[in-house]
């Protein structure tokens, strides 16, 4: 019930902001939007901050979980964004809701679903790079092969004419150009990307640069130092070699965010044969139950390396950045459903401060 309500009063200031800063959305899209996921986080920080939130529940007189027992409850997950899609069936002109609506089926795992939805928040704001990154990512992903079709190419191409400097773009268009077998064209897009990431992330990107330079024939680059923090680094999910990700170059393995390291008890791998779904959730830990960032795979991939950042946050004005303190946790679903079941086998969640270069560990099913 809590989940529902804060969700609704999320998505009710949102609805109300649109409202008074329309005025800002032709000549100024981005400072309307900003103004979108400002506003609606302060009034939600502000009622858990002052009102009351512990009287939404039934048991609200009952002892307080600590952090580590408090878990997301996929129920209320789903009844929130059934809450959500009503609202949008009532009235679609809303773009905030609809990239709210994407980032939650996309915790899910409905791929297909958020892609639509984020073409549907294009549609109502047709010149923001920041969404036609979004929306070329969500195709890859709804793909089966995960691979950035003609038209998500084309976006990426279209932000970068408008934004330049938009990082998340242009590791993309270097994805996609490798997809291709345009490994030359690759190389030169990802070269352009090293002098704004830090040195950490610049580091990692060179090791694709030289896979992608070996591939075209191309001679090795010489040895620079690392590049400086001249921007922030990609904001997307990074998923090593061993994702099913990867293996397609959807993530990026350089970019920042929590680094979580997920491998199963020893014997389990047997009994589950490769079976089952895995969640990966990071929340605040004493905040609502839904996930500030999740990722889902299958169980054939582990052990598996992710890092968590705010692109697989469900809720784009609660990223997992805005966080000092995560509560990190993984689930085995032998229904491949978000939905919690007897069956599930679940990793110790583990409370980690926040920004950290430390590896959280979540083994599955360790007594």
């Amino acid at each position: 019930m809590a989940t529902v309500f804060l969700l609704a009063l999320l998505f009710g200031s949102l609805a109300i902001t649109a409202v008074v800063v329309a005025p800002l959305r032709r000549n100024s899209p981005r400072t309307w939007l900003a103004t979108l996921a400002a506003v609606p986080v302060l009034t939600l920080g502000a009622y858990l901050l002052l009102g009351t939130p512990a009287a939404l529940e039934p048991a609200a007189r009952a002892p307080l979980a600590t952090g580590a027992d408090t878990a997301v409850d996929p129920a209320e997950f789903a009844a929130a964004v059934a809450e959500l899609r009503a609202e949008l069936e009532r009235n679609p002109q809303q773009p905030e809701g609809w990239v709210l609506l994407a980032r939650s089926l996309s915790v899910q795992g409905d791929a297909a679903g958020a892609r639509d939805a984020y073409a549907k928040a294009l549609e109502l704001v047709p010149d923001e790079p920041a969404l036609m990154v979004e929306l070329a990512q969500a195709r890859a992903q709804a793909d089966p092969r995960h691979l950035f079709d003609d038209e998500g190419l084309a976006l990426l191409e279209q932000a970068l004419v408008m934004q330049p400097a938009n990082q998340r773009a242009r590791w993309f268009l270097g994805v996609a150009q490798r997809q291709r077998g345009l490994n030359a064209e690759a190389v030169a897009t990802w070269e352009a990307l090293l002098p704004a990431v830090d040195a950490a992330t610049a580091g990692s990107l060179r090791t694709q640069i030289a896979e992608a330079r070996v591939a075209a024939g191309l001679p090795p680059a010489p040895a620079e130092p690392d590049a400086g923090s001249a921007g922030a680094p990609p904001s997307a999910a990074a998923t090593p070699a061993t994702s099913p990700l990867a293996s397609s170059g959807t993530r990026d393995a350089a970019a920042p965010g929590l680094r979580v390291r997920i491998r199963l008890a020893p014997g389990l791998a047997e009994r589950l044969d490769g079976q089952g779904t895995v969640f990966v959730m990071a929340r605040a830990p004493d905040g609502p139950p839904m996930p500030v960032a999740a990722e889902r795979h299958p169980v054939s991939a582990l052990p598996l390396d992710i890092v968590l950042d705010d692109s697989d946050s469900p809720m784009p004005t609660q990223p997992l950045s805005r966080l000092d303190v995560a509560v990190v946790s993984a689930r085995i679903s032998a229904r491949g459903t978000v939905e919690r079941s007897a069956d599930d086998i679940e990793s110790a969640a583990v409370r980690v401060s926040l920004p950290t270069d430390a590896t959280v560990e979540l083994v599955l099913g360790a007594e």
